[in-house]
């Protein structure tokens, strides 16, 4: 039995993270923090939790937490998670960051595109980038994962055969996607109230998303030559999931049946990526840890089309740190996350 707790745990990543671990067969939650509610029973705040759990949440003291765990689960804002990060891992605990604390690998882009220095470069050069499909065996050695954005998880895994298999012209990616309102996080602001969302739909972080260098770090790597990509973000008015759509041009005349081929070649042996004949729908991704992915070729343009939709809060953040946290402890990667099809 792995004892875990849950850093930040008042958050809709947190809460997510909880309902998921409640029902794993080798974990014991031990601790769950927060600042704004500690000293709050957790089903107070969530009652789809009432009868599950008996949590109190607690202040995040890291010196009194750091032995009451073995796995330390991070849900916390970008510029705390580096800090208390680079502590538990000093003092020889797991940690699995939801944070984007330790996904860019040069300090210098991370400052540019957060605005704050990363002071933890030794724990920065220790960190694994913790998508499954592609890294797989770093995250089984790991002791600290950056767990991926959600926009990021929809986008490259959706491009990586494409890329991989040199499909497409690197130069013409563009990405867009839809997400749920809970993507922008657990907070009271206008811009995110019913009013303002219900019955509307829009752009947001046009040019300047954070999660851009993240996914043109990681096409990068699997292209072997610095890649740009055009991403743009939209706010949808439901609660959950993401939609990516990514057009790219294609470096020869293809058979849509043959890149369907090399598609579910790439993730035959994948638990949680299904390649679709349907288009991708986010009511079928809703609550599991689920990325659907379906192809289209336009003839006209040549344009290769890729359709992807996850759950954001699942495969998206909490669900994929439970597949992480699997693979460090050497378990079955889908231990605790088959058949999750619940949500509140």
């Amino acid at each position: 039995m792995c004892s875990v707790a849950i850093c930040g745990g008042s958050g809709y990543t947190g809460v997510e993270l909880l309902r998921l671990l409640i029902g794993h067969p080798h974990v014991e939650i031990k601790a769950i923090t927060s600042e704004k509610s500690a000293g709050k029973r957790l089903d107070a705040l969530f009652p789809h939790l009432n009868g599950l759990t008996d949590l109190v949440l607690e202040p995040l003291d890291k010196e009194r937490l750091k032995d009451r765990a073995d796995i330390f689960f991070l849900c916390l804002p970008h510029g705390t998670s580096q800090e208390v990060g680079a502590y538990l891992l000093e003092n020889g605990k797991k940690v699995i960051d939801l944070s984007a604390d330790f996904r860019l690998k040069d300090p210098s882009t991370y400052e540019e595109w957060y605005k704050i220095p990363h002071r933890f470069r030794d724990a920065l050069k220790r960190a694994v980038y913790g998508l499954p499909e592609l890294y797989r065996n770093e995250i089984k050695k790991a002791s600290l994962i950056a767990n991926p954005g959600c926009y990021p998880t929809g986008a490259i895994l959706g491009l990586y055969p494409a890329l991989k298999n040199k499909l497409i012209k690197e130069d013409s990616i563009v990405i867009d996607s839809k997400s749920g309102v809970s993507g922008a996080g657990r907070k009271a602001e206008v811009n995110y109230s019913f009013c303002e969302i219900n019955e509307s739909f829009k752009a947001y972080g046009v040019t300047n998303h954070r999660h851009t260098p993240e996914i043109e770090q990681v096409l990068s790597s699997i292209a072997g030559r610095p890649l740009k990509v055009n991403f743009t973000p939209h706010l949808l008015p439901v609660d959950r999931g993401i939609l990516t759509t990514i057009y790219a041009g294609l470096q020869k005349d293809i058979k849509e049946e043959a890149v369907y081929s090399i598609y579910r070649e790439t993730y035959s042996s994948e638990p949680f990526v299904r390649v679709t004949e349907g288009l991708p729908d986010l009511k079928y991704v809703k609550g599991t840890n689920f990325c659907d992915i379906a192809i289209r070729i336009n003839k006209r343009t040549n344009t290769l089309i890729i359709v992807t939709a996850i759950d954001n809060l699942v495969k998206g953040a909490s669900g994929q740190a439970v597949q992480n946290m699997n693979l460090m402890l050497d378990l079955d990667e889908a231990t605790g996350l088959r058949g999750i099809t619940q949500f509140p």
